[in-house]
């Protein structure tokens, strides 16, 4: 796979989660987010909405990432709810793939627009997004809280995302090449 994620192929890492993986998940949870990682309880009734799609990275048998979606089939809009990289597993692509698939699953889902918050805090994050084609929308003051810190609103036009990374005819391509002569 191209654009950055380093050999990770999502087909032989990334599977949908099930309530089966939250342990792993909470795991990750917990590590990635000490101030304010979500309980248990609520994790577990993300994994078991109709609504939400979660996914699961799985390396040599562990949970080293996941990410989460609310998409309502059907619906024009779709929220990324969570994404989460052990810190080992960081730097490899595995974010990247995390988020792919999460924006595959809005798209099929009939999705027009995905939105997301990032901490204020966490450029590493803001980057990745802004190079999927993610725009900053606003932010929200003291969103994260108990750390004070402000959260990024940040929009994607799903359909143009899709659109540039659909496959190309060969006459296209010959038309694309010709035009940068």
């Amino acid at each position: 796979m191209s654009g950055g994620t380093e050999g990770v192929t999502r087909a032989e890492t990334i599977r949908p989660a099930t309530v089966e993986d939250l342990g792993g998940i909470m795991t990750l949870e917990r590590a990635s987010f000490p101030s304010d990682a979500w309980p248990e309880a609520m994790m577990h009734g993300e994994l078991s909405s109709p609504h939400n799609r979660y996914f699961v990275d799985v390396l040599a048998g562990q949970v080293v990432g996941y990410a989460g979606l609310r998409a309502l089939t059907g619906s024009r809009d779709a929220d990324v709810q969570t994404i989460a990289v052990g810190a080992a597993s960081r730097g490899k692509g595995r974010g990247r793939a995390l988020m792919r698939t999460l924006l595959d699953e809005a798209h099929r889902r009939g999705a027009r627009e995905v939105f997301l918050e990032v901490r204020a805090d966490n450029p590493v994050a803001e980057a990745l997004y802004a190079s999927e084609g993610f725009t900053e929308l606003g932010r929200r003051p003291r969103y994260y809280q108990p750390d004070d810190v402000d959260a990024v609103v940040m929009r994607l036009d799903l359909a143009a995302w899709a659109a540039g990374r659909a496959p190309q005819s060969p006459s296209s391509r010959a038309a694309d090449a010709g035009a940068c002569t």
